[in-house]
């Protein structure tokens, strides 16, 4: 599988802060990436980066094999971009919104109308083509945006936040379509809502203060960073269960005690030799307490796990190097 997008020491400096340091990074091809980070880490710089809005201090990058830093009209030839809030005139109606996209990309007449209809069609809208922007919901039109970012036939399609601000039916209907467009082009993602990268990215980078501080693929990182943990259900006296709690936060085998729904906790441990401890332990506690245990097992990792874990250990300053380059 080749490389689609390709970083050496791409920097991007304002005064004496580095938003974007020293920064290696390759993507492969036709998969959904996603480039995640607290607030402030850089993402929508880099992206500005990567699709040649903004000229860098240092380093270079390539899209689709054109050099984005030196010739931006070139690589854009080759990109598609939806901004996190993008405007759309509202008077006008989706298949012209795209028709309008294909025109500035020089597209002829017969040619745009009929990639407007094809789009309209991919992304779900095909009976909505007719109306106005103005009148879509807010899935319609992060759709529409994403159908407008496809125009040129794009290698690589930009993406900053293109979940963020819809409800969950309006989530997983642009989440399945990101799913199905990785045949037509490479999405390049950025997101916090976590829940939503895991399930469609294969394969992320976690950006902290300019820097890469983890890559790689989605498992491979859930089975290097994540804490081994578990889902433990009670039921008894509210009192005792409190009582539980405080117990088990008292636990030096314990990293965290995260309540859930009422007699649900769900317990991180340190290491993953302390599940045999663990084992031994909380059923005890359970016992003593005068609890009775409904169920004790082990949690499956997710992305939020990775990523609370890794930028705590740069918050501490742990983590690990950036260099060499980072390759996911």
């Amino acid at each position: 599988m080749s490389d689609i997008i390709v970083c050496q020491g791409l920097t991007k400096q304002y005064g004496i802060r580095k938003v974007v340091d020293n920064l290696d990074l390759k993507v492969p091809e036709n998969i959904v990436f996603g480039f995640l980070g607290p607030n402030g880490a850089g993402k929508s710089t880099t992206m500005k980066l990567l699709t040649g809005q903004i000229k860098p201090t240092a380093g270079h990058a390539q899209v689709a094999g054109a050099d984005v830093t030196r010739n931006s009209l070139q690589a854009r030839q080759h990109i598609g971009y939806l901004s996190e809030m993008p405007n759309f005139y509202s008077w006008m109606k989706g298949q012209e919104l795209l028709e309008f996209a294909g025109e500035l990309f020089g597209l002829n007449p017969p040619t745009r109308r009929a990639r407007a209809k094809e789009l309209l069609q991919l992304v779900g809208l095909a009976d909505a083509g007719g109306r106005k922007v103005g009148a879509y919901s807010g899935g319609m039109r992060q759709r529409l945006g994403i159908a407008q970012a496809l125009v040129n036939r794009p290698k690589v399609v930009f993406l900053d936040e293109p979940v963020s601000a819809l409800d969950p039916l309006g989530r997983r209907d642009v989440l399945t379509l990101l799913d199905n467009i990785r045949h037509e082009a490479t999405v390049f993602m950025s997101s916090h809502v976590l829940a939503d990268v895991d399930r469609v990215c294969e394969q992320v980078s976690i950006l902290d203060r300019g820097r890469v501080i983890a890559a790689g693929p989605t498992v491979e990182l859930k089975e290097r960073f994540a804490l081994p943990a578990i889902n433990l259900e009670v039921e008894g006296d509210p009192a005792a269960l409190e009582r539980l709690s405080a117990a088990l936060r008292a636990e030096s085998w314990l990293k965290r005690v995260t309540p859930g729904e009422p007699g649900r906790l769900h317990l991180e441990l340190t290491s993953a030799a302390q599940a045999q401890e663990a084992g031994q332990r909380v059923p005890r506690l359970v016992s003593e307490l005068g609890l009775s245990m409904r169920s004790f097992q082990s949690a499956v990792p997710n992305l939020e796990d990775v990523f609370l874990q890794v930028v705590n250990r740069d918050e501490r300053g742990n983590a690990e190097p950036t260099r060499p380059e980072v390759r996911v």
